[in-house]
């Protein structure tokens, strides 16, 4: 067996596979993740594709700002933005990282992830309390 031109056993491929899928395999549920965040919660305004809706909803897909500054996409959600709600009491920093984290890097967008850290000290810093666990229902 050959990749990248180097000759291999069969074992030394698995063995080099398991060796290397744990460190693939958060990143990937974590993409899932906030994928099927973003499908549940945003796809209903900017739709699945990422093109929103014109002259209602903007489209994300390849949005320069939602690929700009990770502070100022994260506090959007968490402050509201023209027609968009305020989200910060009905998604916690680690749906809000995993969703923009998704955006910023579905349909060819290609911005670096935003943490769940990066959330709670932005929080922090614009005085907004962690979101409300208890509430359910529709995130709109």
């Amino acid at each position: 067996m050959s990749i990248g031109g180097m000759n291999m056993t069969s074992k030394t491929a698995i063995t080099l596979l398991f060796a290397v899928l744990p460190w693939c395999a958060p990143a990937r549920a974590d993409e899932l993740a906030g994928k099927s965040q973003y499908l549940k919660i945003c796809s209903a305004c900017h739709q699945a594709d990422g093109r929103g809706v014109p002259d209602a909803f903007p489209a994300l897909a390849g949005n320069a700002f939602v690929q700009g500054d990770a502070r100022s996409v994260a506090a959007v959600p968490l402050l509201g933005r023209g027609g968009m709600p305020n989200f910060s009491k009905r998604l916690d920093d680690a749906t809000l990282a995993a969703i923009l984290s998704y955006v910023r890097s579905a349909w060819g967008n290609t911005a670096s992830p935003i943490t769940a850290e990066q959330i709670a000290a932005l929080r922090a810093e614009l005085h907004i309390d962690a979101a409300d666990s208890a509430r359910p229902g529709n995130m709109h």
